[in-house]
């Protein structure tokens, strides 16, 4: 008996130096990348983009903080993620978020951050005997997050929100312009709803600052809008 090893029999189904479908499917896109300058990696770089693009226009975009009317919370320079989805189903701004809204005609030509204090159909005073906001009769303590040292507001309103209309306030309220200094203007310093851009859910910058922004207790116990004035 030959116990010589044999040569191992080719597979005659296919020719010699035919790639096998291993090395075909390497790279799918290859053709297409043979015509871009930078082939494979320029490629990869317009696909990374395209993502990107997609992710910022329909899901969360990133936003630098302009001013000091959001602290302590939020500093200058810090950025916030902003969730874009956050209000696209069904869902409304509610009291306590931050929100990222469109000022065009109501505060300026420019996006801004605020947070939310009175809803559509809110009566929103300011202020009771112990300096204090009240939201539909409901005083609330927002010392949790305003400004060391601020009050509530050095100036008085009693307001009625009207329906898909927000009541914006800064939490550092000696330097935020918000909806208290628009009360005389169109609109009556109220931002349409559909003008939020989405809401402030994550501080990702600087690192030392990253954290979630959450949405105070503060606001959990004002009644609905219907309640109070019923």
């Amino acid at each position: 008996m030959d116990t010589e090893a044999q040569p191992a029999e080719r597979d005659r189904s296919r020719p010699p130096g035919t790639p096998g479908t291993r090395g075909r499917s390497r790279f799918a896109l290859g053709p297409l990348a043979e015509r871009v300058p930078g082939g494979r990696f320029t490629l990869a770089l317009l696909t990374c983009l395209a993502f990107l693009l997609l992710l910022s226009t329909f899901v969360v975009r990133p936003f630098e903080i302009p001013s000091g009317s959001m602290e302590r919370g939020l500093r200058v320079g810090d950025r916030v993620l902003v969730n874009k989805l956050a209000y696209r189903f069904g869902a409304r701004p509610t009291r306590g978020d931050v929100v990222v809204f469109d000022g065009t005609g109501y505060f300026g030509h420019a996006d801004y951050i605020k947070r939310v204090v009175g809803v559509g159909g809110d009566h929103v005073v300011c202020c009771d005997r112990e300096g204090r906001i009240e939201v539909n009769g409901h005083p609330v303590d927002e010392t949790g997050f305003l400004y060391p040292g601020n009050s509530a507001s050095g100036v008085p309103f009693d307001v009625v929100v009207p329906d898909r209309r927000l009541f914006l306030l800064g939490d550092h309220r000696a330097r935020s312009s918000d909806s208290r200094d628009h009360l005389g203007s169109p609109g009556g310093g109220m931002v349409p709803v559909e003008d939020v851009v989405g809401r402030a859910d994550w501080i990702v910058w600087p690192y030392g600052h990253w954290t979630r922004i959450e949405r105070p207790g503060a606001y959990a116990h004002v009644p609905a809008a219907e309640a109070a004035h019923g």
